[in-house]
């Protein structure tokens, strides 16, 4: 099983020397390595995922690489995001790639493309490869790209990483399922958390970025098993993998019997829709207050570890998970009613949600920090570390 390559038309040639070891297997040799050559990838996302496996494939002499990422590197992605270096602090994380890749491989030609993937551009950029990896870190943009893909009938590597665990498969239209088939709609808002906000191990994202492209290879060079149909999931603490068998699924909206998703739509709403009649208080407003003669009752719902990298003076922990359940509600709901009850986490989705629920379940108004403690810190407290 692989794909369809396109010759690039260039008469480029590949360096024995340089792929030596790929032309001394049978399964590869200078017929493989030429389909590589001539192979487009498209990799959405520069990131922990994207990292592997830019370098991977770069180094395996894919001749082009289309990276799409509209971020900049932050000090807080270089634990896992080793394409880049602390130099690139700042910068494109798109221009950082290109640089370090090209370093590593100059026969590769890499187009990079500073912008985040949307309905309006995301079959341009699928249309043309021969093999698209996802290393996206949100649901809007892997079912937004899934459907592109299956629409496009172009193979999709996936991966996905959390904490200490990982998961990849190939989703190929007409091959096997799509990533729909399998997870027909996104979770509710903050029923997954983020890496930013749950955290992962660093070299998880070399295990399951490195599996994607070696998926990725073998697919252009046409060898072995792809992982059509087939799920795998990583358990990095006990270092366990399983494997699922995964089917299309025939009332798939974008590759069912009948579908009815035709053509890509953002899913930003259907992801992230805003906190309704939720009261917000601005960072400097806060401030003032927690310098006043009234005082201010200050909660923040994260957990430790997430406290222990910056946290605003004052603020007492309960977390999210405790109004979820309910057990902090009822006695937050004591809290003096001449008191203001501000709740905060990184960025206000979170807080948002805890002051509905306090609200829904006691009548108790609280107000949620707007922007969280990273808008404290950019505008209170510049000497707090962010992540």
């Amino acid at each position: 099983m692989r794909v369809n390559v396109r010759p690039r038309g260039d008469n480029g040639r590949v360096t024995a020397e340089r792929y030596a070891r790929h032309l001394l297997l049978p399964e590869v040799g200078p017929a493989g390595q030429q389909r590589l050559r001539d192979a487009r990838v498209l990799v959405i996302g520069a990131g922990g995922l994207g990292s592997p496996v830019l370098l991977y494939l770069a180094a395996a002499g894919v001749g082009r690489l289309d990276v799409v990422d509209d971020d900049v590197v932050d000090l807080t992605n270089l634990q896992r995001q080793v394409v880049h270096g602390t130099a690139a602090v700042g910068g494109l994380k798109v221009e950082s790639a290109r640089a370090r890749l090209l370093d590593l491989n100059p026969e590769v030609e890499v187009v990079v493309h500073p912008e985040r993937v949307t309905a309006a551009n995301v079959m341009a950029l699928v249309e043309h490869a021969d093999v698209v990896v996802d290393g996206t870190d949100n649901f809007a943009t892997r079912y937004l790209v899934n459907d592109a893909c299956a629409l496009a009938g172009v193979p999709l590597v996936w991966g996905s990483i959390l904490r200490f665990d990982g998961q990849v498969s190939v989703w190929w239209r007409g091959h096997g399922p799509c990533y729909r088939c399998v997870f027909p709609t996104p979770p509710e808002p903050g029923q997954v958390p983020s890496c930013a906000e749950g955290g992962v191990l660093g070299a998880v994202a070399a295990t399951i970025g490195s599996v994607q492209a070696t998926e990725a290879v073998k697919l252009v060079v046409g060898i072995g098993e792809p992982l059509v149909g087939r799920l795998l999931v990583h358990d990095a603490l006990s270092q366990r993998w399983r494997e699922l068998t995964v089917r299309r699924n025939p009332a798939c909206a974008v590759c069912g019997d009948e579908p009815s998703i035709t053509e890509p739509t953002d899913l930003v709403q259907a992801c992230a829709p805003e906190p309704v009649g939720v009261r917000t208080i601005e960072p400097r407003e806060l401030a003032a207050l927690l310098h006043g003669p009234a005082g201010v009752r200050l909660v923040d719902v994260r957990g430790d570890g997430e406290r222990a990298i910056a946290a605003i003076e004052g603020s007492e922990p309960v977390h999210l998970d405790a109004f979820r359940s309910g057990e902090a509600l009822p006695e937050l709901a004591r809290t003096p009613a001449d008191v203001p009850l501000v709740i905060t986490c990184k960025s206000g989705a979170r807080s948002a949600e805890a002051v509905r629920l306090l609200r829904e379940a006691t009548g108790r108004e609280a107000r949620s920090l707007d922007g969280g403690v990273l808008a404290w810190a950019r505008d209170v407290d510049p000497t707090m570390a962010t992540y």
